[in-house]
């Protein structure tokens, strides 16, 4: 669903290692380019915290973001962190100190991983309400026969004649037959809710899919860069990321899309690729965020890491990786927890009702 797809050269280093690979994110093709061997740190606790420290010195993609959004000093970090390594420490502490550093980032795509744990920044959604429950979808989905699913789409009509769709991930795409035969399922309600709480994200190919059910034309969704050098601020121009619109049935009515701090990565893009359209409404809380593709790395002693290498935009060239603002914000109240109601879906439920 991309059209005129970026291949986005992306000079990615492997640390300790000889690289020359093509990966595929969210169908935006980013070559490693350059393929280099380089001077390799030693397995030492020192030389592991260098080639971290250097390997997201010279290509993760927000360091000039984030520096403005909360003055972050990625030459202090070092300052800091640096101290904290000696040849003493075991690997435990070791894995301590570099994932401490790494959350400086505040970054939730970036992960250090070891055999025994995996270094996590989760501060974007534990501070907030969760806003979802598992017994509060079940309750509006009902019984096993009472909703339909496919392709990983579990669907129903409510008792308001408001088409409900829940989408809990973007792990795998969506066949168009799947999508087509949903439409036609949904085709005569009023109004439709399009539920992207706590998903994590996925293939971003998957959630151009998904978005493409509410264009009529090939439609500017966002931008995309590459990095074209080793300093914070070498980008290439932003290139358009263009989605075709479906080519089943689409969907032509008003659309509500639900969101809360747990919608993430390549759920996020669903939500900015749709976002400031007229027919559509985003309910709940600002989304997660995520908004850099993220690529793989290794340190010289085996562990692996990831960050964000590649930033994108909404179509106002706005960087949505803190996340998105909703159009109606609002929050599951404690007492209709208690009583089995999802303000959310029936905040959903009134703006779709009071739209005409």
């Amino acid at each position: 669903m991309l059209h005129n797809p970026l291949r986005a050269l992306c000079r990615l280093r492997r640390i300790g290692s000889f690289a020359c690979v093509m990966l595929l994110a969210g169908g935006l093709s980013c070559l490693l380019s350059a393929c280099i061997t380089e001077d390799v740190e030693a397995d030492t606790n020192v030389g592991n915290f260098n080639s971290l420290w250097t390997a997201l010195d010279e290509h993760y993609c927000f360091f000039d973001y984030k520096a403005e959004a909360y003055g972050l000093d990625w030459d202090s970090v070092r300052d800091v962190y640096a101290p904290q390594v000696s040849e003493s420490l075991s690997s435990r502490q070791l894995f301590e100190v570099l994932g401490n550093m790494l959350s400086e980032l505040r970054d939730g795509h970036v992960n250090l991983y070891s055999a025994f744990n995996t270094s996590r920044y989760g501060d974007w959604f534990d501070n907030y309400p969760m806003n979802y429950s598992d017994s509060l979808i079940h309750k509006y989905l009902g019984q096993t026969d009472d909703y339909m699913t496919s392709s990983g789409l579990d669907y129903r009509i409510l008792d308001d004649n408001i088409g409900y769709i829940r989408c809990e991930s973007f792990e795998s795409g969506f066949g168009d037959g799947n999508l087509h035969e949903i439409m036609r399922g949904l085709a005569l309600c009023d109004g439709l809710i399009v539920d992207v709480r706590s998903n994590g994200g996925g293939l971003v190919t998957a959630a151009q899919e998904l978005a493409s059910l509410f264009l009529n034309e090939t439609t500017l969704c966002g931008y995309m860069s590459h990095k074209t050098g080793t300093g914070h601020s070498d980008f290439s121009t932003p290139e358009a990321i263009n989605i075709d619109p479906f080519e089943g049935l689409r969907w032509q009515k008003k659309v509500c899309i639900l969101t809360n701090r747990r919608t993430y990565s390549a759920a996020n893009c669903f939500v900015m690729y749709l976002k400031g359209l007229e027919q559509v409404t985003v309910v709940g809380d600002t989304t997660g965020g995520g908004a850099g593709l993220p690529f793989n790395s290794e340190l010289p002693n085996g562990w692996t890491f990831r960050f964000s290498a590649c930033p994108m935009y909404d179509r106002d060239m706005t960087l949505t990786e803190m996340g998105i603002e909703p159009d109606v914000a609002v929050d599951i109240t404690s007492a209709d927890y208690n009583n089995g109601v999802d303000t959310i879906i029936e905040t959903a439920r009134k703006v779709l009702r009071n739209s005409d």
